[in-house]
């Protein structure tokens, strides 16, 4: 899926590394991600041979584990698993420009090797079962296993691994060229041994985990194939799924492979239990929602407070086919907002982005319109534990900032770290709010007109457009409007259908697009591809803000090169004071809990609490034929 539906019906764009998809929670990618990571101060003499690597620490799982905590071993196999997705599509190729991928379109792949749902920077051996680096990680090789196959039942080899890195940085997303920026060299050694070789100037920490959770495709199914050709034929994957049935546009469904190669190894046990996973595609939040009502697909999580809150007690729920739950969400809690594009010179100074921040009014959106569900984010790395910055600088952070300090807002030192306006809930319009916004509109030298339009020293009004795709979002966006219009601002909201809106966001074509970035609870070059200066015009990149600004390049790179993780949390913390004194987004809201609704034929192997960065209900859920059949008996669907 390019982006999921999340609060409020927005898209959630995916900014974690080229690892396998079991590990992101099944939510899709943008693949936009830039492990470009930290250069290490070991010796190179000494090497490391090991079933796992990690960026911090020790592995928490022995070379001999039988299978992650989380899961159920004895999970049965079988059964569908249906949800929805947003918009449309119209390839089953994920790692290109051209066209839109179908959901869960990474699962045909298999990697070197795969994340888990209860550590958040470790990989363990999936195609590969040993890796090998030096200290100093300027290269690493993978020891492959024979075994290994694709679909077809030809030999997974190291020649693979090469075409795969070379196809993607020839064909594959722009935004790969800056994934691989600091790898030298890819070379298969023999059949089962790759190596992957690295600039040792570059910051080295996390390459090994960027070329371990690389996607490999078959070099031989390619030979009269053109990859970077968007197609809906299903591709040749080693993974353990394949495709099963495709309408264009509507719906994409997979089933698992009883042949998968690799289905007994230890990071596989209990995991990929469905026979069939399928999405459903819906144009209209409110039609994907009448739809599940019906039973046309089984498990949807709910993003959209008002149906939440007013919606689900209908007759599925009532005679108790339908489970509601609130499960806890681990996670940071992301990046949603409306994002200004700082490519148009009219949002240049940082004073025209807070005044117009400050029209927002969610307090009373959030009475008014949310049911009082959501909490105010101040962050971009809301509901985490520790990366949020707070208050004035520490003294490690200003060990990072000070060198900066002349490229960065005196607010990064004078003040605590940024906090939006509270307004009054009682009615949209705050006037105190809109005073204060007035005031710094005026001082960049923004000014109302006789029509009651504020105008530059030539003469050029000040428009603002915002770009929507979900008709549910348009009560949030008119009031919003409506605030900028009294504040000045000549504001307008354009409606597009999702593939005009992917298109124009390819291409950046906007003034304000809504968006949310999940966030890592480890960030690493990642950040990149979201706010920094070489991706701001990378086409496809995930830089919607179009944010250049050297000091945050700066930041970046302390984070990419943080060697312990107290060095990495006071690293973000810079880095999230910062971004929140550019004002380079108006932030939106969140919510620390999954609301979810399903047809009462899962089970799964936890209560109350899912593992800590996934809940896993593709992978580690299961099916419940008696259920099912009793639903069905019933009239469920």
């Amino acid at each position: 899926m390019r982006s999921k539906q999340t609060n409020s019906g927005k898209r959630v764009a995916q900014t974690a590394p080229l690892v396998g998809w079991r590990f992101l929670g099944l939510l899709g990618f943008s693949l936009i991600a830039v492990l470009w990571l930290g250069k290490s101060t070991f010796a190179a003499d000494k090497i490391i041979k090991s079933h796992g690597i990690s960026s911090f620490g020790e592995l928490k799982y022995p070379a001999d584990f039988p299978h992650f905590d989380y899961v159920n071993p004895d999970a049965p196999k079988g059964g569908e698993f249906t949800t929805w997705g947003f918009g449309t599509f119209d390839s089953l190729t994920p790692y290109i420009l051209k066209g839109n991928a179908g959901s869960l379109a990474t699962v045909f792949f298999d990697s070197l090797m795969t994340g888990n749902s209860d550590e958040p920077d470790s990989m363990y051996g999936l195609v590969a079962h040993t890796v090998e680096y030096p200290e100093n990680r300027s290269w690493v090789i993978f020891h492959m296993r024979p075994e290994a196959r694709f679909a077809d039942g030809t030999p997974l080899t190291a020649e693979d691994v090469v075409f795969s890195y070379n196809v993607l940085l020839e064909k594959g997303r722009p935004t790969f060229k800056v994934t691989f920026e600091h790898f030298d060299k890819v070379e298969a050694l023999d059949t089962h041994r790759v190596k992957f070789s690295f600039n040792p100037e570059g910051p080295l920490r996390e390459l090994l985990m960027t070329a371990g959770g690389l996607p490999i495709f078959s070099k031989a199914y390619y030979d009269d194939r053109d990859f970077a050709e968007a197609t809906l034929e299903p591709p040749l994957g080693s993974g353990e799924y394949e495709l099963l049935s495709v309408d264009a546009g509507r719906s994409v469904a997979y089933k698992r492979r009883p042949d998968y190669w690799g289905k007994d190894l230890p990071v596989n046990v209990g995991t990929n239990n469905f026979d069939v996973l399928k999405v459903e595609y819906f144009a209209d939040y409110t039609t994907a929602f009448e739809a599940f009502k019906g039973g046309a697909y089984t498990y949807r999580e709910e993003y959209m407070s008002k149906l939440w809150a007013t919606s689900y007690e209908f007759p599925a729920v009532e005679k108790g086919w339908v489970k509601l739950e609130n499960l806890p969400d681990g996670r940071p809690a992301g990046t949603q907002g409306f994002w200004f594009n700082l490519r148009r010179e009219k949002f240049s100074d940082p004073r025209v982005r807070e005044a117009i921040g400050m029209a927002f009014n969610f307090e009373w959106s959030n009475e008014s319109l949310f049911y009082g569900i959501y909490s105010r984010t101040d962050s971009f790395w809301e509901n985490s534990a520790t990366l949020q910055a707070e208050g004035m600088p520490s003294e490690a952070e200003l060990e990072l900032l000070e060198p900066l300090r002349a490229q960065l807002p005196t607010a990064v030192f004078d003040a605590p770290a940024y906090v939006p306006l509270v307004s009054k809930p009682d009615q949209v319009g705050d006037r105190k709010a809109l005073r204060k916004a007035g005031k710094l509109l005026d001082a960049a030298g923004w000014t109302v007109g006789d029509d009651g339009i504020r105008v530059n020293a030539d003469g050029v009004q000040l428009t603002l457009d915002v770009m929507n795709d979900s008709p549910s979002f348009e009560r949030i966006i008119n009031p919003y409007i409506e605030n900028l219009k009294r504040l000045g601002v000549a504001a307008t909201t354009t409606r597009v259908d999702s593939a005009e809106a992917q298109e124009r966001e390819k291409n950046f074509d906007y003034d304000m697009v809504v968006q949310r970035y999940a966030m890592s609870s480890t960030p690493g070059n990642e950040l990149r591809g979201i706010f920094g200066s070489e991706t701001v015009d990378v086409a496809g990149s995930a830089n919607r803000a179009g944010l250049a600004h050297p000091g945050v390049d700066a930041l970046i790179r302390h984070i990419a090169e943080a060697e312990s993780r107290a060095d990495l949390t006071t690293a973000v913390n810079a880095l999230d004071r910062v971004l929140r004194a550019l004002h380079i987004w108006v932030p939106q809201w969140y919510k620390p809990v999954h609301n979810i609704a399903y047809f009462d034929m899962y089970e799964r192997p936890y209560t109350d609490t899912p593992p800590l960065y996934s809940m896993g209900e593709m992978s580690i859920w299961w099916y419940n034929p008696a259920k099912a059949q009793a639903l069905k008996d019933a009239g469920a669907f």
